[in-house]
């Protein structure tokens, strides 16, 4: 009798210890991001999570009715991530491609960019041939990273080395462990703008477009989509543009116009 009772006192508190230590809800979305990404998604002095895409996904989620919980994942982690529901949507700064359209799907884009090769100021690399026998970073998994590895012959360059965001790839720049780095222009030209150790070589016109990736089964996709088109119409994600990059996007961007779902 006392064994039985002590063995279901005990089963008692492991199951209130269970119960402690599960959270009290579940969000409606868990949304992966690539946190140290300026000025899309970061965190502030506070450790609070910030940025351009923070505030969208937020909008998004409260105008849909969900809740929505923010989980830092490497970005080369976002993709099968989705792909294996353990995240509903990921963010940041994740390129519309079609090879990604193959086993991915993406809401219609909300931004455009193109690449570029980040140097020291004091740096002889002026143009991207200047790269011939250089080390260059890049974001692993990255277009910048598809970038320089298909055009590695084509500009000699003689190692490329991988980051998980680019604040690691910046303090290697300024150290001296790489000689240039290859990323999305917007995020770079945020971070540089108060270090003037750095400058943008040059521009590498790819044409880019971003948008919210998930997985093809992902059941709210047409809604996250029909919000898009009215955060668009509304200006709201102009005005989160200027709020984050300090210009106003032009009328023909994807920030501003409303776009058809990408399809292969």
């Amino acid at each position: 009798m006392k064994l039985k009772s002590l063995a279901a006192r005990l089963a008692f508190t492991f199951a209130a210890a269970a119960a402690a230590a599960t959270p009290a809800w579940a969000a409606d979305w868990v949304v992966g991001a690539n946190i140290g990404n300026v000025p899309w998604e970061f965190q502030d002095a506070s450790g609070k999570f910030v940025g351009f895409e923070i505030d969208l996904v937020n909008e998004v989620a409260k105008r849909a009715g969900k809740t929505v919980q923010i989980e830092n994942i490497p970005f080369n982690g976002l993709f099968p991530a989705v792909q294996s529901n353990r995240i509903q949507i990921a963010i940041s700064s994740i390129t519309i491609t079609p090879k990604r359209l193959e086993s991915l799907a993406f809401a219609q884009p909300y931004y455009d960019s193109d690449q570029s090769l980040a140097v020291l100021k004091t740096a002889k690399i002026d143009k991207l041939e200047d790269l011939g026998g250089k080390t260059v970073g890049v974001d692993t998994a990255s277009t910048g990273d598809i970038y320089a590895t298909e055009n590695t012959a084509k500009l000699k360059i003689a190692k490329i080395s991988r980051y998980e965001g680019l604040a690691p790839a910046m303090l290697d720049l300024a150290s001296g462990r790489i000689d240039g780095y290859i990323s999305d222009i917007p995020a770079v030209e945020y971070y540089i703008k108060d270090k003037p150790q750095y400058r943008i070589a040059a521009r590498i016109p790819t044409a880019e477009r971003y948008s919210f990736m998930f997985a093809k089964t992902f059941p709210d996709a047409a809604k996250v989509n029909d919000i898009l088109t009215t955060l668009k119409k509304e200006g709201f994600i102009s005005a989160t543009h200027k709020k984050w990059f300090g210009t106003t996007p032009p009328d023909t961007s994807s920030t501003v116009k409303v776009m058809d779902v990408p399809k292969l």
